[in-house]
């Protein structure tokens, strides 16, 4: 499936709406599609780097938009779809044990989320079901894409061509070294 994107990425990198659909693609990835949006939007800066700041913007808002719809169902219907929305995580006591974090630190726990590689949809339902300030859930989102996306915009321009494998190859330690800075900050200011 990564590489089906990557393909559509190729074909529409010189299509005028190309704008418009990278704000979707953040979109539907930060509320139901489960590709990372990276794997679309490292070769797009790449084939475009004279608009890599412009393209870490609109992935940015993208995100912000669908962070904005997945807190308003967290908010508005969470109650109603409570047991359905447990049956998807591997044992009912994850939901609560989320909820439970996101009223004791919700900030620092959305931020962290936003950095690493997991589902971001489990932050922003769990940010509205807890009736979690919106104004500080768009504040963490706005930070930790913005940490990711411009930060992905930093590696093509330093990195060139070698920016989609030294993401592949250091993802995961980055994000852990980053959530480790958040727990840290986190920490200190506790």
């Amino acid at each position: 499936m990564v590489t089906y994107f990557k393909n559509k990425t190729k074909q529409f990198i010189e299509s005028k709406n190309m704008y418009l659909v990278l704000v979707i693609a953040s979109f539907l990835e930060s509320i139901i599609v489960p590709i990372p949006l990276e794997a679309v939007l490292i070769p797009l800066m790449q084939a475009k780097r004279e608009k890599i700041w412009l393209l870490a913007t609109l992935a940015t808002l993208g995100c912000i938009f669908g962070a904005i719809i997945g807190y308003g169902v967290g908010y508005y219907l969470f109650d109603q779809f409570a047991e359905q929305i447990a049956s998807w995580f591997s044992d009912p006591q994850q939901l609560e044990n989320v909820k439970t974090q996101m009223q004791e630190q919700g900030f620092w726990y959305v931020l962290s989320v936003g950095i690493i590689p997991v589902p971001f949809q489990i932050a922003m339902l769990a940010a509205g079901a807890a009736k979690y300030s919106l104004g500080l859930f768009l504040l963490a989102t706005f930070i930790a894409r913005s940490i990711r996306y411009f930060g992905l915009a930093l590696l093509v321009k330093l990195a060139g061509n070698q920016a989609e494998a030294l993401f592949k190859k250091y993802k995961i330690p980055t994000a852990i070294g980053l959530t480790l800075i958040v727990a840290l900050i986190w920490w200190i200011k506790h």
